[in-house]
């Protein structure tokens, strides 16, 4: 399995939904593990980013399809970065 962080940012629209319905939170979070990702750890933010997501997923295909559904809906806009373990950047960096 792959580890990702997903950064999010509301849209005017993604606003005016979860100030309504804050539980569309959890909905989505739903959607997202029934596409094949499963949500590790979410944060809510202060600053650029409302939200920082660590996800895990079995490649690049499957949270690229994920971060173009979400995104695509218009209530949130994504910047997805893989990442990995301290220990196999470690390793990796040995010879």
């Amino acid at each position: 399995m792959a580890y990702y962080i997903m950064l999010t940012k509301l849209t005017d629209e993604g606003r005016k939904t979860i100030k309504s319905n804050p539980e569309r939170i959890r909905e989505v979070n739903k959607e997202v593990e029934a596409m094949g990702a499963r949500i590790l750890a979410q944060y809510a933010l202060l600053g650029p980013y409302d939200f920082a997501n660590i996800l895990e997923a079995t490649d690049h295909h499957t949270i690229s399809r994920v971060a173009m559904e979400v995104g695509s809906r218009g209530t949130l806009q994504t910047m997805t970065m893989a990442a990995m373990s301290l220990d196999d950047f470690i390793n990796g960096l040995k010879f």
